[in-house]
């Protein structure tokens, strides 16, 4: 069965979601990453695999659930971290980041029959997924990361090699207090919606929190993962089903936009 890998960073304030800074402080930025990374690794608990692996940098906490093997995260860029992601894996192998916290069972379960790799698309144009039947490091290793070309790149690297690729539908990942509130919007029964609607006082369907940069933090918006309601391993984030909500097809969409890695920052 496929392997299922999720690389992040522990949620310490001013390492993780630093773009959220104002209007957020580092504080409700950290707690918003660990609502986003549990409802990651919850829909990465409910899907069926051979393995669960969190590629870390930093130390795992109480936001992570059972079944997960913990490896750290080698030095280097981003490519070389992913690269050496995959470099562990004998088998298929799915790669996800801990940005897209409306992500489903549904969209991590993937079939190689037919294809080499799957890709997902971010909106900002990097990448939210990224599967390969047969890993190959070298794959990754050069791709330009953080920039608006960063998906193309990777995907055109793919084709390159003579893989078959398909497409996984296109997701936005939480860099900025829009993404955060369109996100959210899209789980509303999420940790994550949860903890937005904590750290702004207003909810996740309000827009723009209206907070000054530099405001405290919203009620309860720091306390620890899992003193707040949220969906148990399996349950259902509140993400319908619709035209981009399962396995795409070999085609990228024509409307791509471009956009910055969405697998780690």
């Amino acid at each position: 069965m496929t392997a299922l890998l999720v690389i992040a960073k522990e949620p310490r304030p001013g390492r993780v979601k630093t773009r959220l800074t104002p209007p957020f402080t580092p504080r409700e930025a950290a707690s918003l990453a660990e609502a986003s990374l549990a409802d990651t690794l919850d829909a990465v608990a409910a899907t069926p695999a051979g393995r669960r692996v969190l590629v870390l940098d930093g130390e795992p906490g109480p936001w992570l659930p059972p079944g997960f093997d913990v490896v750290p995260q080698c030095a280097g860029g981003l490519d070389e971290r992913l690269a050496h992601a995959f470099a562990r894996c004998a088998g298929p192998a799915l790669l996800i980041g801990m940005d897209t916290p409306q992500v489903t069972p549904g969209l991590l379960t993937v079939d190689f029959a037919g294809c080499d790799a799957w890709f997902g698309p971010a909106e900002d144009g990097g990448f939210w997924a990224l599967g390969l039947a047969r890993p190959d490091p070298a794959l990754l290793r050069g791709v330009p990361m953080s920039t608006s070309a960063t998906g193309a790149v990777q995907r055109d690297r793919l084709v390159a090699a003579g893989l078959r690729v398909r497409d996984l539908p296109r997701l936005r990942d939480v860099d900025t207090e829009a993404d955060a509130h369109a996100v959210a919007a899209l789980a509303p029964k999420g940790r994550f919606a949860a903890r937005l609607a904590r750290c702004t006082g207003s909810g996740w369907g309000g827009g723009e929190s209206g907070r000054s940069a530099g405001a405290g933090p919203g009620p309860e918006c720091g306390r620890p993962t899992g003193t707040e309601p949220g969906p148990k391993p399996g349950e259902p984030t509140g993400t319908k089903p619709g035209p981009e909500s399962g396995p795409a097809t070999d085609s990228r969409p024509a409307t791509a936009r471009a956009f910055r890695p969405a697998v780690s920052r």
